[in-house]
């Protein structure tokens, strides 16, 4: 295959700030204007601005004392990396882009190589994580595409967790029920069960839900069972809250539509089991509204982020109301909140914190990069379970898309893990209304 010559955006090394290292033996360019962007990024605490530190000390630790104008090697396949810092806006692309912008800097770069300059290794490719930055290349006949190393191919078939069995033996349903132990998946005919699969099995009117149980290797029946109040009302959210309070099943993810409960039964399940934890942490990633910073939002940082937070108290605010006001349960949650037992927070502020023994739990996961996702699980110390919640198709960053997001790039690395379960919730049941809604709008 002919090298290639790769000129990379800004938001691919915010992205993965080891990036350089997933090109192989194909060549990178980086535009000076790269690197003046990473400067506006390196102070602060966010994901961004660690990824803009490290990728400036990896590029400063593979150049050395060398000039990288003319080139410094990434890797034994004999790719090379390097900046380009002479060159000035192309006529072709200003008379299209008139403003002075970064993307049209960085634009012009790729097409004075693709155009005039024609390196000797063969075909120039503008990487960006910008879809509208591509199409602008692509207007301008140069080959542009999305980071593909940490995107998932084919989401359509991403593990689902769970499975339906139809003509199951009914003799082997019957066993279900009798055998506290369950049975050999194999004798059934099922050999392809990963660990934590679930399953609906079915034979006419007969029917049971039944679990791989990787530790033993056996088929489990699973009964239909409340956390904290909250009382699964299909399958799914059966299987889900089994994985939920699994003490064996150290990392969950639940993906979704809205309306599926994936907050609520994360949220119902950590206080069902939060006498074996220390904490319980409920947190969401911080998307700024319509792409404007937090400081547009009136009003001090509780002000701020209470919009933000507000669906994730209301998903307490449900289970709270299976209670009366003078039952235990209610009173627990409010011991809970005052002593700081159970935490709903920005996930930006468990940034630097001891994660021992915690029930860690990241609502809209789909909104944080695949980097962040590792981060996040990285920092999970000993005895604590982390759950990943979101939506694959509801994004709310521009840089990330239903096959690039962290959450489905988890599904699609942990699958067949025997610490791990993952259930696709599939249908609402937060009303008809919004079931409708989420069908057909």
């Amino acid at each position: 295959m002919a090298k290639k010559t790769f000129v990379l955006d800004t938001n691919v090394i915010l992205h993965d700030y080891e990036c350089i290292h997933s090109f192989a033996e194909n060549d990178i360019v980086l535009p000076i204007t790269v690197l003046e962007e990473l400067d506006q990024f390196k102070r602060g605490s966010d994901t961004i601005n660690f990824n803009a530190r490290e990728f400036i000390r990896v590029l400063d630790g593979l150049s050395g004392d060398k000039i990288m104008k003319t080139g410094t090697k990434i890797n034994p396949k004999g790719g090379k990396i390097r900046i380009v810092t002479e060159h000035l806006m192309e006529p072709e692309v200003t008379s299209m882009f008139i403003e002075n912008r970064p993307d049209h800097r960085i634009l012009s770069v790729a097409y004075w190589l693709a155009r005039k300059q024609r390196p000797a290794n063969g075909q120039v490719v503008l990487v960006s994580k910008d879809v509208n930055l591509r199409l602008k290349a692509k207007s301008l006949e140069i080959t542009a595409q999305d980071y593909f190393t940490d995107r998932v191919q084919d989401i359509d078939q991403l593990y689902a967790g769970k499975r339906t069995v139809h003509d199951f033996p009914g003799e082997a349903i019957t066993r279900l029920y009798q055998e506290a132990g369950g049975i050999d998946p194999a004798d059934a005919g099922l050999r392809d069960l990963l660990p934590h699969e679930y399953c609906v099995l079915k034979n006419g009117s007969k029917s049971a839900l039944g679990y791989h149980n990787p530790e033993s290797g056996r088929l489990e029946r699973i009964e239909k069972k409340p956390a904290y109040g909250i009382l699964p009302r299909n399958a799914e959210q059966i299987f889900a809250l089994h994985a939920l309070t699994q003490p064996g099943v150290l990392l969950v993810t639940l993906m979704g539509k809205a309306g599926t409960g994936k907050t609520l039964l994360a949220l119902a399940a950590a206080l069902e089991v939060s006498r074996q934890f220390r904490q319980v942490y409920l947190a969401r990633p911080i998307i700024p509204l319509s792409n404007r910073d937090m400081g547009f939002l009136p009003g001090d940082i509780e002000s701020k982020l209470d919009p933000i937070m507000q669906p994730l108290f209301d998903n307490l605010a449900v289970i709270k109301n299976q209670f009366s006001e003078g039952a235990t349960e209610f009173r627990r949650i409010h011991g809970m909140l005052e002593d700081k037992k159970l935490c709903i927070t920005p996930l930006s502020y468990i940034r630097g914190r001891s994660l021992e023994r915690i029930f860690f739990i990241v609502d809209e996961a789909q909104n944080l990069t695949p980097h962040e996702v590792k981060t996040i699980i990285t920092r999970a110390g000993e005895g604590t379970k982390v759950v990943f919640t979101g939506d694959p198709y509801q994004i709310d960053t521009p840089y990330l898309d239903a096959r690039s997001n962290g959450l489905t790039y988890l599904v699609h690395r942990m699958k067949g893990q025997k610490i791990y379960a993952h259930i696709t919730l599939e249908k609402g049941e937060r009303s008809m209304l919004a079931e409708l809604a989420s069908d057909l709008l």
